[in-house]
Order: C-alpha cells, then sequence, then structure tokens
C-alpha cells in the first residue's frame, strides 16, 4: 500500500453523477412543498429549453438564408377548431340572398335608423346607471325609461308604440351587469311583433372612467366594426348587433364601435383612431410611412350569447331558434358555434 495514504481515506476521484434533467410535470409528488419546488425549477427548465430552441432556428435560419423553411404556425383553439357544418362561405348565394330580404335588411340599407329604449330589473342598484349613461355614449339614440313594475310584454307594447326599435332589458348581480336582453320590435297591423330576442350573459364590465388612458365620446356616429361571425347563427347574431347601429357612420369623430367574436365570447369596445406620420421612411416613395393610433373610449364588456327566440320575451310558450345547452354542445373546447 502507498504509505502515503496510510490512515486516510482514500480519494474518490469517479466522477460526480450528471443531474438528470426533469422531462414530466412534477405534479404526482405528495409532499406539497417539494412539488412547489420542483415544479419551479420544471418551469425554469421548460422556459430554457423553449429559447435554446428559438435561438437554434435563429441561427439555421440565418445560415440557409433565402432556403429557411416557413416559420411553423402556433397551434390554438382558434385554427384547430372543429368544422362547423353551418359556416358560410364568401361566394354562399343563397346566404347572400336570405340575408338582402331578413328583417335586418333595412338598418343596413340605411332605410331605417334603430331607436333604442333601455331599462332595468325592478329595484336597480345604483351602479347599474353608471353602465347606462357608458351605453348611452357607446350607443346612438338610446334612451332609458324607468322599469317600474311593468312587465316586459308591456314594455314591448309602449316601445313600439312609441316608434323603438329595439328594447334592452339589463339585469344585475351584485351591483354589477350580468345580463342583456335584447328585443327587435316592429308593428304589423297594430301588433307588436319582434324578431328575434336574444340574452346575452355580461362579464368583465369595466366602465369608461376606468379604462387607462380613455377619451371622450363625441356624438359622431360610429363605424361599425363586426368581426368572426362566421357561422348562420354567428351572421344572425352579427346582423343582430350590427342593427343596433345607424349606418351612416360620421367619419369626420374617426370613431369605431368593435364587436369581436372568439371562442363564442363577443368582446365590445369603442375607439378613436388618428392617422399620423410616423419616423420610418418608405423606400420607394421616400416618404414618411403613415400609421394609425387608437384611444380607448370606454365600456369594456363581453358578451356570450345564451338564447335566441322568435317572436317577443315569453319564457311560456315563445319558440327558440338556438338555446346554448352546456351538456349536449360543450362536449369538446374545440366546437364554436359563432
Amino acid at each position: 500500500a502507498d504509505p502515503s495514504l496510510k490512515g486516510k481515506k482514500p480519494v474518490h476521484k469517479a466522477p460526480s453523477a450528471v443531474t438528470k434533467r426533469m422531462t414530466s410535470n412534477p405534479g404526482k409528488i405528495g409532499n406539497k412543498l417539494k412539488r412547489s419546488e420542483m415544479y419551479g425549477k420544471y418551469l425554469m427548465e421548460k422556459k430554457k429549453n423553449k429559447s435554446d430552441m428559438r435561438r437554434q432556428r435563429a441561427k439555421e435560419a440565418e445560415a440557409l438564408g433565402e432556403e429557411a423553411p416557413e416559420k411553423e404556425k402556433p397551434r390554438t383553439l382558434e385554427n384547430t377548431r372543429e368544422v362547423e357544418a353551418t359556416i358560410v362561405r364568401p361566394e354562399d348565394d343563397e346566404i347572400v340572398a336570405d340575408e338582402a330580404e331578413d328583417e335586418f335588411a333595412p338598418y343596413f340599407s340605411d332605410e331605417t335608423r334603430p331607436k333604442i329604449l333601455v331599462t332595468t330589473r325592478p329595484r336597480p342598484s345604483q351602479q347599474i346607471f353608471y353602465f347606462i349613461a357608458d351605453l348611452q355614449r357607446f350607443f346612438p339614440k338610446l334612451h332609458f325609461y324607468p322599469r317600474k313594475h311593468y312587465s316586459v310584454k308591456e314594455i314591448c307594447g309602449f316601445a313600439a308604440n312609441r316608434d323603438f326599435t329595439h328594447l334592452m332589458v339589463l339585469s344585475e348581480k351584485g351591483k354589477v351587469c350580468n345580463g342583456m336582453t335584447i328585443s327587435h320590435l316592429r308593428v304589423n297591423e297594430g301588433q307588436v311583433t319582434a324578431g328575434p330576442t336574444a340574452f346575452f350573459k355580461i362579464s368583465n364590465v369595466i366602465p369608461s372612467t376606468d379604462v387607462p388612458n380613455h377619451g371622450s365620446a363625441t356624438s359622431h356616429i360610429p363605424e361599425m366594426n363586426l368581426n368572426g361571425f362566421g357561422t348562420r347563427l354567428g351572421h344572425r347574431v352579427g346582423r343582430f348587433l350590427g342593427s343596433l347601429f345607424p349606418h351612416n357612420a360620421q367619419f369626420q369623430g374617426r370613431q369605431v364601435a368593435t364587436f369581436h367574436n372568439q371562442r363564442d365570447y363577443i368582446f365590445v369596445r369603442h375607439h378613436r383612431y388618428i392617422f399620423e406620420e410616423g419616423k420610418e421612411m418608405d423606400k420607394e416613395t421616400k416618404k414618411a410611412k403613415t400609421k394609425a393610433r387608437l384611444q380607448e373610449l370606454g365600456p369594456r364588456f363581453t358578451m356570450k350569447l345564451r338564447w335566441m327566440q322568435e317572436g317577443t320575451f315569453d319564457t311560456q310558450f315563445g319558440e327558440y331558434e338556438w338555446i346554448h345547452k352546456r351538456k349536449e354542445m360543450d362536449t369538446t373546447r374545440r366546437k364554436f358555434h359563432l
């Protein structure tokens, strides 16, 4: 034996064990503290791997130049949605003919201007009136009448006899608006009919005063932006919402009302736009590029269609065009109806 090792423990010169990279989510670890610690490491490692792959793809694209492959499109719920049988094609002449003769055609051709009556549930809270004030700045020709003790059917007759084209009834929970019933009214030979009546669930209400860097809406009639309504039902809902606005937009106001449908949630926004010259120069014209800036006016809220009914509001004998049944319809996250 080597005399220099007498009375000493042999030095372990074996290479240290390399720490294995985690490959699975540590959600099955029973200890809460350990699971939290390992999950934090898992997320950091996942983020690092993602950035490494991004840098590697960038280097390969730079080396290949024009022969570099196209960027992969990320998988989302929108581009992997299930094909809806009632999706509307741009060249569908039957849909164009139907929409040219439906109950909303006079609004889109500017033959009829909408006039909206808005009311609340019985005994409303004070907070709902701030939301109504925002809606009056959003919808042109929107008039508020107190609900008192009248039923919705009685209000429909009252509104139709005074040349109102739409009735809007707001419901609330916890002093926040959580529902909106909209009826389209018309009078035929003295009888009040409607088509259709729809109920929307309202969420994420943000008043104009709480919107960051908000502006003040003017009395100009805004332009309409209906986006993302692709199915037969979506077209009907989009045209229903479009009939709430006059179609003689005053472009000098530079205001836009947007109803953006995404995953069957309709996001409502109100903006003002302005065009200005940017700092970048166009190589061909050698002039400054024009860019657009947006200022949000408010309010913000989100709508989700729950049901659509033929005729006036009738919970007992009304015939439903469409009703959302969660257990039957929401079988997968990739199926959308609008």
